[in-house]
């Protein structure tokens, strides 16, 4: 990953770690407690892709497996966020923009049922079953109302500082590259012309009208004598 992702992806997930175990966690919301975590790495993934959202999962995930108050094995947030963020990025819109709200509101409803499930399921695997004390239909329930109603304040956000650090002078220039070639694609195929030194670029095209007035002067020429 490029250092201003980095940057970025550690500053978003310690912000929303922050507040959600200091803040949302107090609330002492009936069910699930609001993921701010999950809807960070929902939004650096929808931008960075199934890659970058993987090891943006994972890295979250792992903070959030040793950070205080945390009561289950180390590693067990960070395989969920890990996967829930590698299929998130699998979604990842056009360069980076949402043309709709809809297919963001279905990855976010998507995200929060299967990150409990997983979630339930490793615990079941490795001995906690605290779901099933709690009911794990009122977990899902809660956990994907909560998640869609926090997230139109949170995932648009998110992805807006994501893209614009891509934009970062300092960053590679990859993106700007690959702008540059969309572009040059477009007018090429929309007018048939050739930019730079292609088909002798603007030179040729100044050259080839300086020829043609010459022959319009020269025909002009015969026909007065």
């Amino acid at each position: 990953m490029r250092v201003n992702r980095i940057l970025l992806s550690i500053a978003l997930v310690v912000i929303a770690l922050v507040l959600q175990v200091s803040v949302l966690a107090r609330l002492h919301l009936p069910g699930a407690v609001p993921d701010l975590l999950l809807l960070t790495v929902l939004g650096l993934a929808l931008v960075y892709g199934h890659v970058g959202g993987a090891l943006v999962g994972f890295g979250a995930g792992l903070l959030a497996d040793v950070a205080p108050p945390a009561d289950h094995a180390a590693g067990r947030y960070a395989l969920v966020l890990c996967v829930i963020g590698y299929l998130a990025g699998l979604a990842k819109p056009d360069y980076g923009r949402l043309k709709s709200a809809t297919g963001s509101m279905l990855v976010v409803v998507a995200a929060a049922i299967g990150s409990t499930l997983l979630y339930a399921g490793v615990g079941a695997l490795v001995g906690d079953t605290a779901a099933r004390h709690v009911g794990l239909g009122g977990l899902l329930f809660t956990a994907a109302l909560y998640d869609l109603l926090l997230a139109p304040f949170v995932v648009p956000g998110i992805m807006a500082l994501a893209r614009r650090a891509e934009n970062d002078p300092l960053a590679e220039s990859g993106s700007a590259a690959k702008g540059t070639d969309i572009s040059s694609g477009w007018l090429s195929s929309g007018t048939g012309l050739r930019i730079g030194g292609q088909r002798g670029g603007l030179g040729g095209l100044k050259a080839k009208a300086r020829i043609r007035s010459t022959r319009v002067g020269r025909i002009k020429g015969v026909k007065r004598l």
